[in-house]
């Protein structure tokens, strides 16, 4: 069989400009490969006085992305537009999760170490847009080269020590929110231990990490924890009845807590504790 080989051409030089690039994503919003999304606005003024390109949502749990586009090369200009309409749309609707989404024709290695560092604290997901050509035929194809909705490694093996003090330095409100829900659910735990990792704190029980901590901005930590596939059901429904906006990828759900969090939401945070400790204990 012959497969052709497709060349790569340059948006803007075959007649198209960023706001075609913005109607083809918000007319198939599947394109960028983040799952069944919905589009929810296009051109959406902020209170800054700029606009964001594309607010799209999942319409299963409410998580949402705001979609920055730009032909050629990534600038200095919209990595910071992309973290700002984040941040304010994350501000509109602070109990829903938020991604902020980079769409460009080329990520270069400067740019891509810059995002890499900056979704150490900011959810950011970075997409390469290729317009590609075969016989005769063109096409767009986006590849999906940065993404913190992945669970993260544990950091283990890279020779880096990471304990109490390394994040204290780096998240103290990770830590005061960690320390708050052990203290009120550490009761019910067999002998939990807290393990500091590089990019997430685990509450440890009998050598099996119970729940996670991820570090986020703005004193907001990704609460992080898996269960039995029969029980995600009763999980969901225990989550939807609090009003909780969660993710969930496989068995492992996830949601954005924080100190007052913890402090108010007890009685579903033992339901929860009872939940998984039926799911994880040996």
């Amino acid at each position: 069989m012959e497969i052709p080989i497709a060349s790569t051409l340059k948006i803007r030089e075959e007649g198209f400009d960023e706001y075609w690039l913005q109607d083809q994503i918000f007319e198939n919003p599947s394109c960028l490969t983040l799952g069944e999304l919905e589009a929810v606005s296009k051109e959406r003024t902020q209170s800054s006085g700029g606009r964001l390109d594309i607010l799209l949502k999942n319409p299963e749990d409410d998580t949402m992305y705001e979609v920055e586009v730009m032909l050629g090369e990534t600038d200095e200009s919209h990595i910071i537009r992309t973290i700002e309409y984040w941040d304010n749309e994350k501000r509109r609707w602070p109990q829903r999760q938020h991604y902020a989404v980079l769409v460009a024709e080329s990520i270069t290695r400067r740019f891509f170490n810059v995002i890499q560092l900056l979704s150490h604290s900011i959810p950011v997901i970075a997409i390469q847009v290729n317009m590609i050509k075969s016989h005769d035929q063109k096409a767009l194809h986006f590849t999906k080269v940065l993404d913190t909705y992945d669970e993260p490694d544990d950091g283990g093996g890279d020779g880096g020590t990471y304990d109490e003090a390394y994040w204290k330095a780096k998240a103290q409100w990770t830590i005061d929110t960690v320390n708050e829900f052990l203290r009120r659910m550490g009761k019910s735990l067999d002998s939990p231990t807290l393990k500091y990792l590089k990019y997430y704190i685990a509450i440890n029980v009998n050598g099996t990490n119970y729940f996670r901590f991820i570090r986020r901005s703005a004193g907001k930590s990704l609460f992080n924890f898996r269960i039995k596939p029969d029980q995600i059901d009763d999980m969901s429904t225990l989550l939807d009845e609090n009003n909780i906006s969660f993710v969930l990828k496989r068995n492992r759900f996830r949601f954005m807590v924080d100190k007052k969090f913890i402090k108010t939401q007890i009685e579903l945070l033992e339901r929860i504790t009872e939940l998984v400790k039926k799911s994880l204990a040996k």
